[in-house]
């Protein structure tokens, strides 16, 4: 009985390590996850990285950490800023296949992030991932 009770919190604790219920992909497809980065352009609400800056910082940064491969977009985007004042902006859409649930990633991804708001001085690079059947 007292083994009982000691076991159990670490059932407890082991069940709850994975709340997203496993993904199931169709035959010829295999679960992987998506991230998708989002790029602004201007630099102090001026246009400011030009299409060669973001060549050279996916040479630099983004190609070295991912290898494999990743899609570059073009898009652009808006939301109200300061003073509740419109701001559009363009932006690169980066989007990368990567093996679902993978720290090395999520590290690299935040390196990325990291290296674009610093290089470019930017608030922030916005991200969206997610899990995805991919097939190739």
């Amino acid at each position: 009985m007292r083994n009982a009770l000691v076991l159990l919190p670490l059932m407890l604790v082991a069940s709850c390590a994975s709340l997203e219920p496993r993904l199931t992909c169709a035959a010829g497809e295999e679960p992987m996850r998506t991230a998708q980065l989002f790029f602004g352009q201007n630099i102090g609400g001026q246009p400011g990285v030009s299409d060669a800056d973001f060549r050279k910082f996916t040479d630099e940064v983004l190609t070295p950490r991912f290898p494999e491969g990743l899609t570059v977009m073009d898009g652009g985007g808006q939301w109200t800023g300061a003073e509740n004042k419109l701001i559009r902006e363009a932006a690169k859409i980066v989007v990368l296949v990567l093996p679902a649930a993978n720290g090395e990633n999520r590290r690299k991804l935040g390196e990325v992030r990291q290296a674009y708001v610093e290089r470019f001085h930017q608030d922030s690079v916005m991200m969206i991932s997610q899990r995805a059947c991919v097939s190739f």
